[in-house]
């Protein structure tokens, strides 16, 4: 069910030096204008990344813990099921800047907990 968690950061070096530790292992460092990603991969995909991502409102660490990414059936039907549930909206379908990575949105459900869903299209 899970296809993707985030763990933000506002201090992208000092937290993946941390998760390098932690994970025994080299983390794959990307950046897209100004977000800054450093994966783990599992079967030559990324499963996980510590993200730096200034641009997007209300990223970053937080008490509120990681944010996961659950796989979607249809994202443009799940993010609508979800809002018809009393979710919020929080990032609307964005494509992923990775060719082949599909798409993401991002809700805040009825409680405020934020979940990630993943989509291929």
């Amino acid at each position: 069910m899970i296809a993707f968690f985030e763990i933000p950061t506002n201090d992208f070096d000092k937290s993946v030096a941390f998760y390098q530790a932690l994970f025994g292992e080299e983390l794959e460092v990307s950046q897209f204008g100004d977000e800054r990603m450093a994966c783990l991969m599992k079967d030559g995909k990324s499963v996980c990344s510590i993200s730096s991502a200034p641009s997007f409102p209300g990223f970053g660490p937080s008490e509120g813990g990681v944010l996961v990414y659950l796989k979607a059936k249809d994202l443009d039907a799940d993010v609508k099921t979800a809002i018809d549930n009393d979710a919020t909206l929080v990032t609307p379908k964005t494509k992923i800047q990775v060719d082949g990575w599909g798409y993401f949105a991002i809700i805040a459900d009825p409680v405020g907990n934020r979940i990630g869903l993943y989509g291929d299209k």
